[in-house]
């Protein structure tokens, strides 16, 4: 679907559809128009097989991320989303951790954030990290296997 289809609720008219071929017995004229139709069938299959190779070349290095509810996540916010004269990009990039409260679609959350923020909640996946608490076990280093010349 595209977007001219959504407002205009019908597909665009081509070059092709704007012709009026009038009916000839002309076989040049005929032939002609065979090869345009065929050229332009052509050129829409190695579009559409172009595509579906670029898609899978995409998918490749696409990992899928669910979050469900409840979650906590990092939520990596872009300078766009800070309000004007707030942003320094020698701050960090990544904040949280933050938990979900909603989900929308398959591709954006909503967040609790909280208001001194002033940005909006809404997040899509792209922006969201998942959260791993930081690991408060003591470190145990072992020095019997050392010597001590």
């Amino acid at each position: 679907m595209t977007p001219f289809s959504i407002v205009y609720t019908k597909t665009p008219n081509h070059t092709v559809d704007l012709l009026i071929l009038p009916i000839s017995k002309s076989r040049v004229a005929e032939n002609l128009a065979d090869r345009i139709t065929k050229t332009l069938v052509e050129v829409k299959t190695k579009l559409e097989e172009a595509n579906a190779k670029y898609k899978l070349d995409a998918d490749k290095h696409r990992r899928s991320k669910n979050f469900n509810v409840g979650d906590l996540v990092m939520v990596h916010l872009r300078k766009e989303r800070f309000p004007l004269g707030t942003y320094n990009k020698l701050r960090s990039k990544k904040f949280g951790p933050y938990r979900i409260k909603r989900e929308i679609g398959d591709n954006a959350y909503v967040l609790e954030l909280p208001a001194d923020l002033h940005i909006s909640p809404t997040s899509n996946i792209t922006d969201l990290y998942e959260y791993f608490p930081p690991d408060d076990a003591p470190v145990i280093i072992d020095n019997s296997g050392a010597s001590s010349s």
